[in-house]
Parts: C-alpha cells; structure tokens; sequence
C-alpha cells in the first residue's frame, strides 16, 4: 500500500493512495500541471486513476479538479452536499454530471484493491469527510480540516500503519498575528482546523504499534512552520500517557510546495 503526500498546506492538497493497479488521490487542490509532474515522478500518470475523493468543497482542495476530470475523464466521489457546490463553483468549469458518485459517511466502497470508508468531521463545510483506505492487512488515512476531535474521529482512526494528520496552526502565532479577528475565530472555532497541541494530543490517542508513518499535514503558511509543529506534536506524545516516548515511528511534515517521498507499507 502507498501513501504520497503531493501536496499539503493551507495554499493547496492533494494525495496519493495506492494499491498494486488500484490507484487514488484524496483532493486535487492544485494545477493539474503539478498534480501530473509529481505522478510522474511516480511512474504514474492521471490516466490511471481510479478515481479523486473530494474531502470538501474549498477552494485549497478542488482547485484542480476540473482540468483533471475533464482532460483524463476520472471519476469524483463526494458526499452529496459537496458535490453540489461543486456543481455551483465558478472556477471548475463545466464537469461531466457522469463524473459525479455520491457517497455516504461511514458507508464502505470497495474499489479495486482498496476498501474505502469516509467519515464526518466538524469543518466550515457543506458536509465535510476524512477518509480511511484499507486492505486485508493495511490501512492508512487522510484526516485534515477538522475543528475538533471526539471519540468517533479517534475510533475511525485507530488501527492505521500510517497518516497524514492535520497540524495546522500554532495558536499563538494565530493569534498574535496579522488575520482578521473573524479569521482567528473560524480557524479557533470547532468548525475551523486542529492547532499543533491537538494533533499532538489526537495523534496519542490513535498511535499503535503497527503504526510507522505520521505525515503532519494541511500546515498553514502564516500560523505554522515546520519544525514548531514538529516539535509541539512530539512534545505532546512525550507528555501523554500512552507508552511511546515520540521518536518510535517516522514523523515527518508534509511539504505544501513539494512531494514528499513515497511512503511504501
């Protein structure tokens, strides 16, 4: 199973999943022209997908979308109030209604190699999903755009070998700096994203023996950097209750303007 982060950051996502000839991208919220050089680089191309799960309708995830449906014809799975206003949004251009498959959170839709399941998260959003892949023996997930965490988020996410979990803003640098205070707030709120000590402490809820990849994700430009968002979600594996001390897995921070290697399990 393969798990590649393309692209992920408050300015544009999109990643790669993967299974023997079973092949996914979760958003595609930037230009086809990078999305196409990065599978490349893959040894892969857009005419082999299977087909884009969309999280939500935000321009940082479907600004893509409509290039690469239309010029490959591949098909886009949403849950039905997000592919509303994707029929509404401007900037897709005109997308052909076959394209368009209907899902429902925590159904199951086994395509290919690959089982995947969506499930609700709380986000300023029509109707907003994380998704988890899975195999006979593998699972990974891509959970990003989440206000918050409760038991259900923690249950769809336990049992994974790998994820690229959101991790997006410092606080303090939130709320300190230059946004507007109705921004601070959205971003704050239980429909905005998870700051850098809530995916610490998510990420110790969910952390398992099998698991051997963590990708911080969906880092915002101006609230976030690197190596603080590493270090505070660390920090708060080392200081939770659970047995792992915060340097027995791989941990890394997706890039937002560049591919990261693939991650193989």
């Amino acid at each position: 199973m393969r798990l590649y982060s393309i692209a992920s950051g408050s300015s544009g996502n999109c990643i790669y999943i993967g299974e023997g000839d079973t092949h996914f991208l979760v958003d595609a919220g930037i230009s086809f022209k990078r999305i196409e050089a990065a599978l490349n680089s893959a040894n892969l191309s857009a005419r082999d997908l299977n087909g884009i799960f969309i999280t939500h309708e935000h321009s940082d995830h479907i600004n893509g979308l409509g290039v690469i449906s239309r010029k490959h014809h591949v098909p886009i799975y949403a849950t039905r109030e997000t592919i509303e206003q994707l029929k509404r949004s401007t900037s897709l251009g005109v997308i052909d209604e076959d394209l368009y498959h209907e899902i429902e959170p925590d159904s199951f839709i086994t395509m290919g190699e690959l089982t995947v399941h969506p499930f609700s998260i709380s986000h300023d959003a029509a109707n907003p999903v994380a998704y988890r892949f899975a195999t006979d023996s593998k699972a990974v997930a891509v959970a990003t755009d989440m206000g918050y965490y409760n038991e259900y988020i923690v249950n769809n996410l336990s049992g994974l070998n790998a994820v690229l979990l959101e991790s997006n803003h410092d606080i303090r640098m939130l709320q300190t700096g230059s946004y507007p205070y109705p921004l601070k707030q959205r971003i704050l709120s239980d429909r905005g994203h998870l700051s850098n000590e809530m995916s610490g402490k998510l990420l110790g809820r969910i952390l398992n023996d099998n698991m051997s990849h963590v990708l911080l994700g969906h880092l915002s430009k101006e609230n976030n950097y690197e190596a603080l968002a590493f270090e505070t979600v660390r920090l708060e594996i080392v200081m939770s209750d659970n047995k792992y001390n915060g340097s027995e897995f791989n941990m890394q921070v997706a890039r937002r303007d560049c591919p990261m290697d693939m991650i193989e399990l």
